[in-house]
Order: structure tokens, then sequence, then C-alpha cells
């Protein structure tokens, strides 16, 4: 079954904004940070090697894309 997708009807405006500002995908699965102009998504994936997958933050943080993280976790494999 698929977790319900969260989104800012289920939080407080200021709660909302934070979740925003912090996760790439607000409300989803994903512990990505956001790509900004400072964090651009410009950094291949050191599971799979795909390219422009993770930020520098993300990477600081160990990492890696969606996809590899969802199979590590033994959700869908990986592209």
């Amino acid at each position: 079954m698929t977790p319900r997708r969260r989104g800012p009807e289920d939080y407080g405006p200021d709660e909302w904004a934070d979740l925003c500002e912090r996760f790439a995908d607000p409300g989803g699965s994903s512990a990505l940070h956001p790509e900004t102009a400072r964090n651009p998504r410009n950094l291949p994936c050191p599971t799979c090697g795909q390219p422009d997958r993770l930020t520098p933050r993300d990477r600081a943080k160990g990492y890696r894309c969606d996809s590899c993280a969802d199979a590590a976790e033994g959700g869908w494999p990986a592209y």
C-alpha cells in the first residue's frame, strides 16, 4: 500500500513553509533538500551514478537519490 501523500492542508502555515524550505518534496517520502540557486541539483548519485540527482547539501548529508533510497529501504527497485 502506498502511503498517503500529505499536503498543506495537513499542516499549519508556518510548519508547511518550513517543510518547503527543508525538503524538495514536502509531504512526500523524500529526504532530499530543495534545489536553489545556491544549492543546485548538479551532483550524481553515489549509488547509481545518475547525473544531477543530488544537491551539495544532499551530498554533505551522505544521501543517495530517491530511487536508490527506496530500493535500499525495500521499496521500489532503482532505475
